[in-house]
C-alpha cells in the first residue's frame, strides 16, 4: 500500500516537473531587442544545468526549417564556439537595440572575428542570428570538427551524464584515449620508424647522415603529429569553456611550434644536400652561396613559425606586421647602402661574373677573389693586402675576369740588329715558330710570329702567342721557358739582339763626297732595275 502511494507520488512529481519545464519554455521570451539578448538566450539555454534547445533555437532565423533542425543548428553553433576556443564575453556584447556596425553599415554584430559570417542582425524590431549565418553553421561545423569527428559529438555525450570533479565519465575516457594515442604515435615515430629509416640509410651507406640529421627530425615531427591530432580531438571532448579555451589555444600554438623545429631541421638536411651539389660543381662561388642560402632559410622558418605561433594563441598580428612594415620602411631609408650591397650580392650570385679564386680587375680593384658575402666581396691583392669591396660597387662595375680566360696571352717584340741578313731572319723566325709549336702549354691553332716593324734601332719580330695554363705562376713559367729557348736559338744561329742606339751622321765633310745619294737614273732605268730584281728571284 505504502509502496503504491510512493510510486504515485513519484509519477506526479515527474509529470509536474515536465509540465513546469514546458510552461517555462513557453513563457520564455522570443522577442530579442538587442544583440545581447539574442546571444545570451542562445548560450544560456544550452548549458548542462539549463539545457533547453527549443528556447536556445529561438535566437536563430527560422525560415522554412523545422523545430528539430533549428535545435540541431543551435547545438552546432554552440559547439563551433566551444571547439574553436571562442569564449563570448557577454559584458562586451552591445545591449542597445539600435546598435550599428559602421563597417557593414547595417544593424548587425559579428560575434567572433574567427568567423565573420556568424553574426546577429536586426529584423524589424527583433534581433536574430541572420539567415546567412544560420545557412553557414553546417559548413563551419565540419570545418571546426574535420575528418568526421563531428559525428562523435552525437555519440560521446550519450555515454553518460554523471559528472565527477566537473567532467563526465566519457570525457575522462576521451582524455585517456588521447594520451594513449599520443604515446603510441610518439613510440611509432621515434622507435619503429626511426629504426626502419636507419636500416635503409645504413644499407645505402648514409649512416653519417642518419646520425647527424635523422634523430633531430624524427622527434619534432612526432610531436607535431601529436599536437595536430590533439587539436582535432580535444574540441570533441566538449570540456568546460574556462578549461577548453586555454587548452585549445595551447594546442593550436604547439602545432606550429613543433613544425618550426621540424622544418628548421629539414633546412639542415637541405643544406647538407646543397653542399654536396656545390662540391661537385666546378664553380667555387656555389661553396659560398649554399651556406648563405641555408642561413636565410633558417631565418625564414623562424619568422614564419613565430607568426604562426602568435596566430595559434589568437594574437592580433596585424599591428605587429604594420609596425614591422613601418619600421622596415624607416630601416630601409636609414640603411640604403646596406640594402644596395645585399641586392648587389644577389646579382653576383645570380649572374656569377666571377668565382672564388678568379683574378679580377674592376677600376681600382685588382686581385684574387677570396670570399663573397651578403655585404662585401673580399679580394686579395698582389701586394698580399685584402680589399673589402661593397657588393653594390662591384656589381655595377665593368669586371674584367682574368680567371675566365681559356688562354693567357704573351705579346712581345724581338729586336734584332739591322745588319742581320734577310735569309738569317727568315731562318730565325721559322725557328721561333718551331719552339712555340713544340712547347706543351702553347695554343697551336692560333699564333703570330712575323718580322713586323722597322724600329728606331732594330728590326722587330712580333711574338704573339697564348698559353693554356690555369694561373699566373704557370704563365710566368711558360714565358721563361719560351724566352730561354729563343735565346738559345739566337746564340746558335748567331742572331744578335739590338740595343737602343742612335747614329749621328754628318752629311758632308769638307773635301769629302756627300753621303746623300745621287739619283741620276731615269724612270725607265729604275723600272728596268725593278724588273731585274724580280727576275733574279725566279
Amino acid at each position: 500500500m505504502h509502496s503504491s502511494i510512493r510510486l504515485i507520488a513519484f509519477i506526479g512529481v515527474f509529470f509536474l516537473t515536465i509540465s513546469s519545464a514546458w510552461s517555462q519554455a513557453d513563457s520564455l521570451p522570443d522577442n530579442f531587442s538587442s544583440p545581447y539578448e539574442v546571444i545570451y538566450n542562445h548560450l544560456n539555454y544550452l548549458q548542462d544545468e539549463n539545457h533547453l534547445p527549443e528556447q536556445a533555437a529561438k535566437s536563430l532565423f527560422k525560415g522554412e526549417r523545422s523545430q528539430k533542425q533549428l535545435n540541431n543548428l543551435a547545438e552546432e553553433l554552440k559547439q563551433i564556439l566551444d571547439g574553436s576556443a571562442n569564449f563570448i564575453d557577454l559584458d562586451e556584447v552591445p545591449k542597445s537595440s539600435e546598435y550599428y556596425d559602421s563597417l557593414s553599415r547595417r544593424n548587425r554584430y559579428v560575434i567572433t572575428t574567427d568567423f565573420p559570417e556568424l553574426y546577429v542582425q536586426k529584423y524589424g524590431n527583433k534581433w536574430l542570428y541572420s539567415e546567412y549565418s544560420v545557412d553557414q553553421i553546417d559548413r563551419i561545423h565540419k570545418k571546426v570538427f574535420p575528418f568526421g569527428t563531428d559525428k562523435l559529438l552525437n555519440i560521446l555525450p550519450n555515454l553518460g551524464t554523471t559528472k565527477y570533479l566537473g567532467l563526465h565519465l566519457w570525457q575522462y575516457l576521451g582524455i585517456l584515449i588521447l594520451i594513449t594515442l599520443g604515446f603510441l604515435i610518439h613510440l611509432i615515430f621515434t622507435v619503429v620508424l626511426r629504426r626502419i629509416l636507419f636500416s635503409l640509410l645504413h644499407k645505402y651507406g648514409k649512416l653519417d647522415m642518419a646520425n647527424q640529421f635523422l634523430n633531430p627530425v624524427v622527434k619534432p615531427f612526432s610531436l607535431m603529429i601529436i599536437a595536430l591530432l590533439a587539436s582535432i580531438l580535444i574540441p570533441v571532448l566538449q570540456l568546460p569553456a574556462f578549461i577548453a579555451t586555454g587548452i585549445i589555444l595551447l594546442v593550436h600554438a604547439l602545432v606550429p611550434f613543433f613544425a618550426t623545429f621540424f622544418f628548421y631541421r629539414l633546412v639542415d638536411i637541405l643544406g647538407h644536400y646543397l653542399k654536396k651539389i656545390a662540391d661537385r660543381s666546378e664553380n667555387t662561388l656555389d661553396d659560398q652561396l649554399m651556406p648563405l642560402v641555408t642561413k636565410v632559410l633558417h631565418v625564414f622558418v623562424i619568422i614564419v613559425g613565430f607568426v604562426a605561433i602568435l596566430r595559434g594563441f589568437k594574437f592580433d598580428i596585424w599591428p605587429i606586421l604594420t609596425g614591422l612594415s613601418i619600421g622596415g620602411l624607416a630601416f630601409a631609408l636609414a640603411a640604403q647602402d646596406t640594402l644596395k650591397n645585399f641586392f648587389g650580392s644577389l646579382m653576383i650570385f645570380i649572374d656569377r661574373p666571377f668565382q672564388i679564386g678568379d683574378w679580377v680587375t674592376a677600376g681600382d680593384i685588382d686581385g684574387t677573389v677570396e670570399e663573397v658575402g651578403f655585404r662585401s666581396t673580399r679580394v686579395r691583392t698582389f701586394r698580399d693586402s685584402v680589399m673589402y669591396v661593397p657588393n653594390s660597387i662591384i656589381s655595377n662595375s665593368m669586371v674584367d675576369n682574368h680567371g675566365k680566360r681559356n688562354y693567357r696571352r704573351f705579346y712581345t717584340k724581338l729586336a734584332i740588329t739591322y745588319d742581320t741578313p734577310a735569309r738569317l731572319i727568315e731562318v730565325f723566325v721559322k725557328g721561333v715558330e718551331e719552339i712555340v709549336l713544340k712547347h706543351p702549354d702553347t695554343r697551336k691553332d692560333y699564333y703570330n710570329i712575323f718580322l713586323n716593324e722597322y724600329g728606331g734601332s732594330a728590326l722587330e719580330v712580333m711574338l704573339y702567342i697564348f698559353f693554356k695554363v690555369p694561373d699566373w705562376n704557370n704563365e710566368l713559367r711558360c714565358r721563361q721557358e719560351i724566352m730561354l729557348e729563343i735565346n738559345k736559338l739566337a746564340e746558335h744561329l748567331g742572331v744578335r739582339f739590338a740595343f737602343p742606339t742612335q747614329t749621328l751622321m754628318i752629311e758632308q765633310m769638307p773635301g769629302q763626297k756627300s753621303l746623300t745619294p745621287d739619283y741620276q737614273q731615269s724612270k725607265s732605268e729604275m723600272e728596268d732595275e725593278l724588273k731585274a730584281f724580280f727576275d733574279s728571284k725566279k
